[in-house]
């Protein structure tokens, strides 16, 4: 079947419903609807989860879709593991690594943004002050300063700024760790809590543009996949149908925000109605990349893992199989469903 080129569009209760998009097969929504309930932490990396969220693809699947905002993936981990939440969209930390080795029952099934080759909207910022005065001109110089990080020990916060403190032969232990939220980030550097940060789009923006920070390491793991949707075994295994028409609409989501439509007036009612920032920030920040396939990498994964153990961060020696940790089948089939691009 010819690929459709544009998506039949109506409003509804307030909401955007898309409609069929680039399917090359028909695909009936479930009835009655099932109930999904996904953790994530609140940054542009996971925007295809709002944009499907927001303009109606789960509800076109059949899917009736919760989404609940925490402050970090391992909060994540936990719910997953407790059985409070089916589908979490995380970076992969450290307790996620343990969990695996113990033989918990996760499963990576799409990934969140990628890192681009060049221009990452996540950066290593430092104090402007900090700066200004000659402190501090390379990474080198945050020995025994305070760096702030989303999640803690053996966050993905922590991972990247490992990636950054590796530039200036340093590690997490020549560094002072300040755990806090991505969203709590521009104030601290403001307010001179912290003297560096990891932060990504729209808070690595903000702080820039309020005069609080300025970059000190970019492209820190550039074309990586260094966040995903991870699902619990129990929800793939019991409700497959449900774990396919939600990866997806993920990637219908994917697909409505290539190029310019990245910035449409829809999808930015979608990232703002899951994250606490601006229009003004989103416009004026450097664009996430999704990938329109979702491809499931492992490369990067690989790093991060490595990262952590080195790190010891986790409570293993032996390098974990990422082959038994991941499940391409719900990418492949909705591949098949919306073609390759």
């Amino acid at each position: 079947m010819k690929r459709s080129v544009l998506a039949a569009v109506v409003f509804a209760a307030g909401m955007v419903i898309a409609g069929p998009l680039f399917a090359q097969q028909s695909v009936a929504p479930l009835s009655p609807r099932e109930k999904i309930v996904v953790a994530y932490v609140p940054i542009m990396k996971f925007a295809t989860l709002y944009v499907a969220d927001t303009r109606g693809l789960f509800a076109k699947y059949g899917l009736d879709v919760r989404t609940e905002s925490v402050r970090s993936g391992t909060e994540v981990i936990a719910f997953l593991t407790q059985g409070k939440v089916d589908v979490g969209g995380i970076a992969i930390v450290a307790s996620t690594w343990n969990a695996w080795a113990r033989g918990m029952d996760l499963r990576i099934i799409a990934p969140g943004a990628l890192e681009p080759e060049v221009g990452s909207p996540t950066m290593l910022l430092v104090r402007k002050d900090l700066s200004e005065s000659g402190r501090v001109r390379s990474v080198a110089d945050l020995r025994g300063m305070k760096v702030g990080m989303a999640g803690g020990p053996g966050s993905g916060g922590e991972y990247l700024a490992a990636k950054a403190l590796e530039r200036g032969n340093l590690t997490i232990r020549d560094v002072q760790i300040v755990p806090l939220g991505n969203t709590d980030m521009p104030q601290a550097l403001a307010s001179k809590a912290i003297d560096a940060g990891i932060l990504g789009s729209p808070y690595a923006d903000q702080a820039i543009e309020s005069g609080a920070a300025v970059p000190l390491a970019r492209d820190l793991t550039p074309g990586a996949m260094t966040v995903t949707f991870v699902g619990s075994g129990k929800f793939l295994r019991e409700r497959p149908e449900a774990a396919k028409r939600f990866v997806l609409a993920l990637m219908e989501a994917a697909r409505l925000m290539q190029g310019d439509d990245y910035l449409s007036a829809a999808n930015i009612r979608a990232y703002l109605s899951h994250m606490n920032t601006t229009e003004a920030a989103l416009r004026s920040g450097a664009p996430v990349v999704y990938d329109p396939n979702l491809q499931i990498d492992l490369s990067g994964l690989r790093d991060v893992e490595r990262v952590h153990r080195e790190n010891r961060r986790v409570e293993y020696s032996t390098p974990v199989d990422l082959n038994a940790v991941t499940d391409t089948s719900f990418v492949d089939w909705a591949q098949t469903v919306l073609g390759k691009r």
